[in-house]
């Protein structure tokens, strides 16, 4: 039987084999899904992927010396340089040794009479192991919306999330792109540039912010790596896990001259700093307008057909109530006569058949659909897992109302299972390596406790489970966050999906203290045998 079985092999499985087997020497092994290192970066290989984190903040804090040993060349890192990235972290690390790739886990049940965790893979093979660490990430299932006659369509249909590894040539193709969140706005200017006919159906209008990506200098690689203490320091008592100070000056009445010419700075300097720019924007509703009406001026400036640029500003949120996205040329890209915008409010589509789609009395003949169409997020990616806890209790029957866990960390009734960026947990609202990182840590603490107090089991009280759900959703209505009626935040993307916001919205560094506090307490809110 394996001391820890930690399944994924992206920057939380890495960080979290080397410390348990580096730091704690336990037997321990990792199983991915994929077959090469990467994680969420291995299957969101699609043109234009790319990291919305600045890359000297996109990677491991953990280790200067590892930190200083690589290199980044674009100001946001692209999907195969985060990728080589990681894979460059496994050698550095020899941790190749300890990862079984291919290895899709369909089942995991918690063995009462032993404490033990019994993990079944596709292969057939079966494992034994003491403790589990889940590090699967938030946005690992992938969602594909029901459109009526999708399964006639003899063209190709791919998804975002789970792109082919070979190059898919565009040129001379009439292309339909479903979604304009994230990875939409990113693959929407790609495809552009070489189809000859790119229909972009939206759902939601999004906000989006200019990244201004660009090659590093020199000066700006020694830089980084100078300042590699500071970055740390700063991040940690970032909200977002981001290496810049918070503003301390909100946006008011009083100061809206100033607030224009320091917005227009933040534009222009792009990024998701941009959102930091004044201390109230995701928490007091003028603030808010004031930010929004601004990014609605920006567009107006760059889309020049009427009808179009009215559907991309047709937002029904305030900023920031949903993922903040970077764009490069996404709004520039619809003044291409080539491309054109369908709002879907308005305009649903009535079928897809053979050779491409109806939609309000008008036939779209098409090659190629893309669904850039997001997640069943941060719980999703765990149900698919078909886990049982104790007396055979199944999480999908645990989280049929809502995702009850605590702290992000353990859920009830789950002996020694820990999820890492689990509900419950800042995650997805952070820059994911530093939320990564607090969570190994403390995970590899509380074992080591476990282990030097002769301890058996871990596992969340009921209770304490509660009152946390509670401190989530009290977070979260002092933001914007539930002024959208629709956000994969709240779930709502995903029908039969219980409707919440999911994930802690107090700030990491808030977060973190209270992880702490909870371990210094020795485990408070644990039972522990």
């Amino acid at each position: 039987m394996l001391d820890a079985i930690i399944i994924g092999a992206g920057f939380s499985g890495l960080y979290q084999l080397h410390s348990l087997r580096d730091k704690l020497g336990l037997n321990c092994h990792l199983f991915e899904m994929g077959e090469e290192i990467g994680g969420t970066w291995y299957w969101n290989s699609y043109p234009g992927a790319r990291c919305d984190t600045e890359s000297h903040a996109y990677c491991y804090y953990f280790n200067k010396e590892l930190y200083n040993k690589w290199t980044w060349t674009e100001r946001y890192p692209g999907q195969v340089e985060i990728k080589n990235y990681l894979s460059f972290v496994a050698k550095e690390l020899d941790l190749l040794k300890s990862i079984s790739f291919s290895s899709k886990i369909t089942r995991m049940d918690y063995i009462d009479n032993s404490n033990s965790w019994k993990i079944f893979l596709e292969n057939g093979k079966v494992f034994l192991s003491r403790f589990v660490i889940t590090a699967i990430g938030c946005l690992s299932k992938p969602n594909t919306p029901k459109i009526n006659g999708l399964e006639k369509f003899k063209g190709q249909i791919l998804h975002t999330a789970e792109w082919p590894k070979s190059k898919i040539n565009f040129k001379g193709l009439k292309v339909a792109v479903f979604g304009t969140g994230s990875s939409g706005i990113q693959i929407i200017p790609e495809i552009a540039k070489e189809a000859k006919t790119l229909n972009v159906f939206q759902r939601t209008a999004n906000y989006s912010i200019p990244a201004k990506n660009q090659s590093l200098s020199n000066d700006i690689k020694q830089e980084h790596k100078y300042n590699f203490d500071r970055l740390k320091n700063i991040s940690i008592h970032n909200r977002h896990g981001h290496p810049w100070e918070h503003s301390n000056t909100p946006i008011q009445k009083s100061n809206l001259d100033d607030s224009y010419q320091t917005l227009n700075e933040a534009w222009e300097k792009g990024g998701l700093s941009f959102r930091d720019t004044f201390s109230n924007i995701n928490y007091d509703s003028f603030a808010n307008s004031v930010v929004s009406e601004f990014i609605k001026e920006k567009i107006e400036n760059i889309v020049n057909d009427p009808s179009t640029l009215q559907n991309l500003i047709d937002f029904d949120h305030p900023f920031g109530a949903k993922r903040p996205a970077l764009d490069t040329n996404y709004f520039l890209t619809f003044n291409k006569k080539n491309v054109r915008l369908i709002n879907l409010k308005q305009t649903p589509v009535d079928e897809i058949n053979t050779s491409g789609l109806k939609i309000g009395g008008e036939y779209i003949h098409l090659d190629l659909i893309v669904f850039a169409t997001g997640f069943d997020a941060i719980t999703g990616s765990l149900l698919k897992l078909n886990i049982k806890g104790k007396d055979g209790v199944k999480l999908s029957n645990q989280w049929e109302s809502k995702p009850k866990n605590y702290l992000g960390l353990q859920i009830p009734d789950f002996p020694n299972l820990f999820t890492i960026t689990g509900p419950g947990s800042p995650s997805v609202l952070t820059n994911m390596p530093r939320a990564i990182e607090q969570h190994v840590d403390w995970i590899t603490k509380c074992i080591s406790y476990l282990l030097e107090n002769n301890n058996k089991k871990i596992e969340a009280r009921h209770e304490f489970a509660d009152i946390w759900l509670n401190m989530v959703e009290d977070e979260a209505k002092k933001t914007m966050f539930l002024k959208t009626k629709n956000s994969w935040y709240l779930g709502t993307n995903i029908e039969g999906k219980p409707k919440g916001f999911i994930p802690y919205s107090g700030g990491l560094n808030k977060y973190t203290n209270i992880c702490n506090n909870v371990a210094n307490s020795n485990y408070k809110g644990f039972l522990i045998s």
